[in-house]
C-alpha cells in the first residue's frame, strides 16, 4: 500500500513540474517607446514569422481588416494630442488596423483598443482616423513582422509597417512646435504669481535670505491684487513677521482674515486671529 501510495505522489509530482515548463511564444511581443518632438509615443503589439507561408493575399486576405500583427490588437499611445492627414485626435491609446491591399493599404486608428485581435462588430463610429497608403516592395523579405519608427523629425514621424516582401508608411505628427512656443512666451512673461509664493514659501520655511522671500512674496501678493488670495497673504505675514517687520505684518494679516472670512475658512480665521493677537494687533 505504501509503495502504491508513493508512486502516485511521484506521478503527481511528475505532473505538476511538466505543467510549469515555459516555451518560447509562437509570436512574442515587443514594446517599443519613441519620443517624437515632446510627444512620448508607446507601440505595443505581437511578432509573427512567416515560417513560409505566403502572408498577404495568403494568411492574410486582401480587402479585409487585420490586426496587422498577432494576438491582442496592435496600440498605439500618445501623449499629447497629435495629427493624422491633417486630422487632430486626442491624446492616448488606439488599435492599429489595417486593410492589405495589392496596390494601397487602408491604414486605421481605432478608439477601442481592448480587443483581441479585430472586433467581433466593426463600428466605424470608432475610426478616428483612416487614411490609404501606397506600400513600398522590399528589397529582400522580412521574415517576422516589423513595425518601425522611421524619419523622427521634430513634428513627425513614420511608422513603418513590415512583413514578407512589403513596406507600408503611416505618417503621424506632433504639435511640438506649438507647445514650444508656449513654453517660450511663459517664459518670456516671468515667473507667476504662484512661482513668486512657491519659492518665497520655501525660503521662508528651509529658513534662508528673508528679505528675498520677502520680495518675493510682496509681487506675489501684487500679481494677485484684483483676485486676492488669502493663503498668499497669510505668508506675506509671515515672512514681514521674521524679517522684523510687524507693521507689515499685521496689514498682510488683517487682510488675509478679511478674506478668510469671505471663504468660510475658520482654519486660516483661526490662524490669523492668533498671529494678530501674538502681534499685539487684537
Amino acid at each position: 500500500m505504501k509503495k502504491i501510495i508513493l508512486s502516485l505522489f511521484v506521478a503527481a509530482f511528475a505532473f505538476s513540474a511538466t505543467a510549469q515548463i515555459k516555451t518560447p511564444a509562437p509570436s512574442p511581443s515587443q514594446k517599443t517607446e519613441q519620443t517624437v518632438g515632446l510627444t512620448d509615443v508607446t507601440l505595443e503589439y505581437s511578432r509573427p514569422s512567416m515560417k513560409g507561408r505566403t502572408i498577404f493575399g495568403g494568411l492574410e486576405d486582401y480587402g479585409k481588416v487585420w490586426r496587422t500583427g498577432a494576438n491582442a490588437n496592435t496600440k498605439l499611445t500618445f501623449s499629447t494630442d497629435f495629427m493624422v492627414d491633417g486630422k487632430m485626435l486626442k491624446a492616448g491609446t488606439y488599435a492599429l488596423y489595417t486593410i492589405p491591399g495589392k496596390e494601397t493599404w487602408d491604414v486605421m486608428l481605432y478608439t477601442d483598443a481592448s480587443n483581441w485581435g479585430a472586433p467581433a462588430k466593426w463600428d466605424e463610429t470608432k475610426v478616428a482616423a483612416k487614411v490609404t497608403v501606397t506600400p513600398y516592395d522590399m528589397p529582400m523579405p522580412i521574415e517576422t513582422f516589423t513595425i518601425t519608427f522611421d524619419d523622427l523629425t521634430n513634428n513627425s514621424a513614420v511608422l513603418g509597417i513590415m512583413w514578407e516582401n512589403v513596406y507600408v508608411p503611416f505618417k503621424f505628427e506632433v504639435p511640438t512646435d506649438s507647445m514650444v512656443s508656449k513654453q517660450i512666451t511663459a517664459l518670456m512673461a516671468g515667473p507667476s504669481a504662484q512661482d513668486m509664493y512657491a519659492a518665497a514659501v520655501y525660503y521662508l520655511e528651509a529658513d534662508k535670505d528673508i528679505k528675498q522671500a520677502q520680495t518675493w512674496i510682496d509681487k506675489a501678493v501684487e500679481m494677485t491684487a484684483d483676485a486676492p488670495k488669502f493663503w498668499f497673504l497669510r505668508q506675506q505675514s509671515l515672512i514681514h513677521a521674521k524679517a522684523g517687520n510687524t507693521k507689515g505684518a499685521i496689514a498682510a494679516a488683517k487682510k488675509s482674515l478679511e478674506y478668510a472670512e469671505k471663504a468660510n475658512n475658520a482654519g486660516y480665521v483661526k490662524m490669523n486671529k492668533a498671529s494678530l493677537k501674538e502681534w499685539g494687533a487684537m
